[in-house]
């Protein structure tokens, strides 16, 4: 939304901006209204994931994505339940019941929002493109996959008094015959921004494709909708008022803190991913911190109204991205279109076709892809392609947190070992029994080794010099290397004393009390702010 200064417009101008916010207020609406209709066969299938009704997941999608739309730090993003939330709580639920779930939920919300609060989501600028890439392309083929799921027919059946969810593929014509109206769906999002961008194609694609199934249903002709795949007809009510039914002592927290702990940083993981990757799509910047608050306060919401918790969706917030929500409202409209849906248009809900959905799906896969990277090889470093392909295959085998966190340690690893190999020295003869090293680089853990070949303790003269003024000295590694240094050049009856040590050099040198093994000429002293590296 555009602030208008009514005092310092003309009346022309005030009349354009008007016009423009009614062009944002028109996307956001319809963009949020595609993105309700996307929301609902997603919130379903995690609830199977999760092992819970999912009534209570698509409720847990309205929570979670209206009170996140409220607090966001990111206008435009997508919340609600999640896979990833989904598989952390699944075990959670089956051994502990509902109530501990409620409870986790709570607690994972005040642990987001303290991460928020101390602004802790600095860290995640350390997060490397690469990583992005892999993440990306991991997800988009995770997406894929999960889509097929669509393909089979739920029953919901008794066994031994409790209900169990028992899936089998639709017979082989029917298959044919969804994936040519998947294919069908695609191509109406494809050309139907050729025609006319006033409505998102995706909104179109579902309904035309309602209407037909609607139709054929009036000839006998019946495709398999929301119903069929949920097993039973969807509709609810307003989530209430919920005090999670735990005893409040240690063993229930010694129960809950680890799940918490972990969904909340998954959670946060994929919110911040979203996050970068919406920056990106938007060439905007959106506040990480407050929007891990608006993710804790949405979970901690969802627990006292018996919700499942969830995070940032990346594949809804596409669709929301691509088909112009821009605003906070685009998130609320989803969530109050999904919440009107299931207490009003259950009826239009049930008879949604899967393969308008999926259709929509596939399309956010080839949009979320990053298809620039199956050229890369040959135009960017090996390493990282590396980095790429093990955050995709964590991504796809494990999960979003693991890969992520995988992704960062591997290229800061790859980074270490690339800057270690860039240092060297400019050897001069200073005096008749003295040899200088001038030191060029950044002496640390993955340099030290480098470091030490430099030097020819045995050939050289008695007295050493080590100018460090184009040297950086960065951690205990890089001074206990020094150290070692000169208690082998003092086994041999030589000296080595450094000269040119930056002021950040010295107090180094000092706080780890290495002084007592190093000779520094105070007299030949340089006070460096930013040395070269």
């Amino acid at each position: 939304m555009q602030f208008i200064d009514k005092k310092n417009l003309s009346p022309f101008r005030l009349k354009q901006l008007l016009k423009d916010n009614k062009t944002l207020l028109k996307d956001d609406f319809l963009s949020g209204l595609t993105v309700a209709l996307a929301l609902i066969p997603e919130s379903i299938a995690f609830a199977f994931v999760a092992g819970v009704s999912p009534i209570l997941s698509l409720q847990t999608a309205v929570m979670i994505g209206f009170v996140a739309a409220i607090f966001t730090g990111r206008p435009g993003m997508i919340s609600s339940s999640t896979a990833a939330i989904s598989v952390v709580f699944a075990s959670l639920i089956a051994t502990h019941g509902l109530e501990y779930l409620f409870a986790t939920v709570v607690l994972m919300g005040i642990i987001q929002i303290l991460i928020g609060v101390l602004r802790l989501g600095k860290y995640a600028r350390i997060i490397p493109y690469p990583v992005m890439l892999g993440f990306l392309n991991g997800l988009s083929i995770l997406i894929f996959f999960s889509q097929w799921d669509l393909f089979k027919t739920n029953q919901i059946t008794t066994v031994n008094g409790s209900e169990v969810v028992q899936s089998s593929w639709l017979p082989g014509p029917q298959i044919a015959i969804m994936l040519g109206f998947v294919l069908f769906t695609m191509l109406m999002i494809h050309f139907v921004p050729k025609l006319t961008k006033a409505v998102p194609s995706s909104l179109i694609a579902i309904i035309v494709m309602t209407i037909i199934a609607v139709v054929l249903g009036r000839f006998g002709f019946h495709l398999q909708n929301v119903q069929d795949f949920a097993g039973m007809e969807i509709s609810g009510g307003l989530p209430s008022f919920h005090l999670p039914m735990v005893p409040i002592n240690f063993e229930t927290l010694s129960i809950i803190f680890p799940y918490a702990i972990i969904g909340g940083l998954v959670g946060l993981a994929e919110a911040v991913l979203t996050l970068q990757v919406i920056d990106e799509m938007t060439n905007t910047r959106g506040r990480t911190n407050k929007e891990i608050v608006a993710q804790g306060m949405a979970n901690l919401v969802n627990g006292f109204f018996g919700g499942m918790g969830g995070d940032a969706m990346i594949g809804q917030s596409i669709i929301n991205i691509k088909s112009g929500g821009r605003s906070r409202i685009s998130g609320l409209v989803a969530a109050s279109s999904l919440m009107f849906f299931i207490m009003f248009g259950s009826a239009f809900i049930n008879a949604i076709p899967l393969a308008g959905l999926v259709g929509v799906m596939f399309m956010v896969v080839v949009g979320t892809f990053k298809w620039e990277s199956l050229r890369y090889r040959g135009k960017v470093p090996a390493q990282d392609i590396l980095v790429i392909l093990v955050v995709s295959v964590i991504t796809i085998f494990a999960d979003l947190a693991t890969a992520v966190i995988v992704g960062v340690i591997v290229s800061a690893l790859i980074f270490a070992w690339e800057k270690g190999k860039v240092i060297y020295a400019n050897v001069e003869k200073t005096g008749d029994h003295e040899k200088t090293y001038k030191i060029n680089g950044t002496i640390f853990f993955g340099s030290v080794l480098n470091f030490r070949d430099i030097f020819d303790i045995d050939q050289d003269p008695d007295e050493v010099v080590l100018d460090l003024k184009y040297a950086k000295v960065s951690d205990y590694s890089a001074v206990e290397a020094i150290s070692s240094l000169t208690k082998r050049y003092e086994e041999r009856g030589k000296s080595l004393k450094l000269i040119r040590l930056s002021e950040e050099c010295r107090r180094m040198f000092h706080n780890a009390d290495a002084f007592t093994a190093v000779t520094i000429d105070e007299n030949d002293m340089e006070i460096i702010e930013y040395p070269y590296v």
